[in-house]
C-alpha cells in the first residue's frame, strides 16, 4: 500500500486582509491580485516543494475583516489569481513553442543557403585563402542561426511548463484562516 504523500504548508502571517492584495488594483476582492511579495512568497515556497507533493495555504491574520467569510474571500482570490498565472503561463508557452517553430524554418533555411553556398565555392576554381575564409565563415554562420530554436527546445520550455504546473497546483491548494493569537505578555508591574 502506498503511503500518503504529506501536505506542504505554506504560512502567511498578516495584520489583516488587506495585506495579501495589490492595492492598485480597485477590484473586489475575489478578483484582486494578489500583492507581488504575497505571490513571490507563496510561489517561492511552493518551488521549494518537490511537484507532486501537495501544498495548502494556511493564512494567519491579526484581525477578522468586518464582512465576509475570510476562508472564503482568501480561497476564492487565491485560486483565481493562480489560475489565472497558469492561463497566461499556457499562453506564453504557446507563444514561445512558435517562436521557435518559426526560428526553426528561418534557420534552418538559412542553413541551408549557406551550405549551398559553401558546395558552390568548393567546385570553383579559385582555392584561394579568401575562398576558404568565405567557405568556412558561411558554414558557421549557417548552424549559428540554427542557435536560438535549439536553445528553446533544449532548455527554455522546460522551466515554463514547470512553472505553469505549479500556477496549476496552487490554483486548487487548500486554503485555511486562522485569527492568529497573540502571545500574552506579563505586565512588568505585575511581578514581585
Amino acid at each position: 500500500m502506498k503511503a500518503k504523500t504529506p501536505v506542504r504548508r505554506i504560512e502567511l502571517n498578516l495584520r489583516d486582509l488587506s495585506q495579501l492584495f495589490n492595492s492598485m488594483d480597485p477590484s473586489p476582492f475575489h478578483e484582486k491580485d494578489l500583492d507581488h511579495d504575497a505571490e513571490e512568497f507563496i510561489l517561492g515556497w511552493a518551488q521549494e516543494y518537490h511537484l507532486h507533493e501537495p501544498v495548502a495555504l494556511t493564512v494567519h491574520l491579526q484581525q477578522l475583516p468586518g464582512e465576509g467569510d475570510p476562508k472564503k474571500i482568501v480561497e476564492q482570490a487565491v485560486h483565481n489569481y493562480f489560475t489565472y498565472r497558469a492561463r497566461m503561463n499556457k499562453l506564453e508557452f504557446s507563444r514561445l513553442m512558435k517562436q521557435a517553430r518559426t526560428s526553426f524554418i528561418i534557420g534552418l533555411g538559412f542553413l541551408s543557403s549557406c551550405l549551398l553556398g559553401v558546395e558552390m565555392l568548393a567546385v570553383s576554381q579559385d582555392a584561394g585563402t579568401w575562398t576558404t575564409l568565405l567557405k568556412e565563415g558561411l558554414t558557421i554562420i549557417g548552424w549559428v542561426s540554427m542557435w536560438r530554436p535549439v536553445e528553446i527546445y533544449l532548455y527554455e520550455w522546460w522551466p515554463l511548463k514547470r512553472l505553469g504546473h505549479i500556477y496549476e497546483k496552487l490554483g486548487r491548494m487548500h486554503v485555511e484562516v486562522h485569527l492568529r493569537q497573540e502571545p500574552r505578555r506579563l505586565d512588568p508591574a505585575a511581578e514581585i
